[in-house]
């Protein structure tokens, strides 16, 4: 057993490269091997997304505040809010955050494969994000 206490897990600003605006990023889990479960904790401010990718194994949003939206490549954008629980299967091209005028947070579950647990791709245009 492991007790991580919270002040032990510093935040982290997301990485220009993979998010447009300002992303706080609180990490939750990193289990050993043989297990592949990551999790961290993800706000973003009004306007905040992260750019277009997939999971190899998928990956599941839990919002725990404010207003977000989500999408899969082809499709429409959705609107999630708390408590709302995403289901992102393997290898679908997407991308999430806050909503334009309001800051959300969700918790981000996703199981590495080989070592890789996610696979970035371009930004999404501001064009995308307001349509």
């Amino acid at each position: 057993m492991e007790i991580r206490r919270a002040d032990s897990r510093p935040s982290s600003k997301g990485p220009d490269e993979y998010f447009t605006g300002s992303v706080r990023i609180d990490p939750l889990i990193e289990a050993p091997d043989p297990a592949r479960v990551r999790a961290s904790s993800v706000t973003f401010e009004p306007g905040a997304r992260t750019a277009w990718h997939t999971h190899p194994l998928g990956q599941t949003l839990i919002v725990t505040a404010g207003r977000g939206w989500v999408q899969e490549w082809g499709g429409p954008k959705k609107e999630i809010g708390p408590g709302d629980v995403v289901w992102i299967p393997p290898g679908v091209k997407h991308w999430h955050g806050a909503t334009s005028t309001t800051q959300m947070t969700h918790i981000a579950i996703q199981e590495a494969f080989e070592g890789k647990a996610v696979e970035w791709l371009e930004k999404v245009s501001d064009e995308e994000y307001d349509a």
